[in-house]
């Protein structure tokens, strides 16, 4: 693993430590960024509350869980901003490990960022398993970019939750797929 800090013309800036694995960043600054800008709003959550979009789910931070973590999350407790930044950022490379494997060829870094938010909100398996993930695996960027957003007939994906159309989750599955559209251009 090289651990040395590197830039990439698709990831932003790059601070020192940040994984560079393959040619792809892990942990970018940008992708942190944009984690936090969709995560109860643009400002960093430091007490952790029960996200009604997730069923009461414990959050903290730029959307950490008990499902990306195993440092404990509980209601109503004060996290540090230097201790956000450690979790986040382990928590956001693990979630990368799990959905590297399920690229067959190597994405571009907007490509492998904006997926990994995807999973980071909606888990790795399902963002493995998509529609996205197959046309990437054909090596149509584009195409896998666009189905982050919507389906080939059309329709919305995945801005649902709990069966209702939520528009919030609309407006970051359209942020990550004009992003991650940078791949084709």
């Amino acid at each position: 693993m090289n651990t040395s800090a590197q830039k990439s013309s698709n990831a932003g800036p790059v601070t020192a430590g940040v994984l560079v694995i393959g040619g792809l960043v892990y942990g970018s600054d940008r992708l942190m960024d944009f984690l936090g800008a969709w995560e109860e709003g643009s400002k960093r959550q430091l007490v952790v509350y029960a996200d009604k979009l997730a069923g009461g789910l414990p959050t903290v931070c730029k959307g950490l869980t008990r499902h990306v973590t195993t440092t404990p999350i509980i209601v109503g407790e004060r996290w540090s901003e230097e201790k956000c930044n450690r979790e986040e950022r382990a928590a956001v490379i693990v979630v990368q490990y799990q959905l590297r494997p399920c690229f067959k060829l190597t994405p571009p870094q907007a490509v492998f960022d904006t997926g990994t938010s995807h999973a980071w909100n909606l888990g790795a398996r399902r963002t493995c398993g998509s529609q996205a993930m197959q046309a990437w695996n054909a090596g149509d960027w584009t195409l896998g970019c666009r189905r982050l957003l919507q389906s080939d007939g059309g329709k919305f994906v995945w801005v649902y939750a709990g069966g209702v159309f939520v528009p919030g989750l609309k407006n970051r599955r359209t942020a990550e797929r004009n992003w991650c559209m940078e791949a084709a251009k």
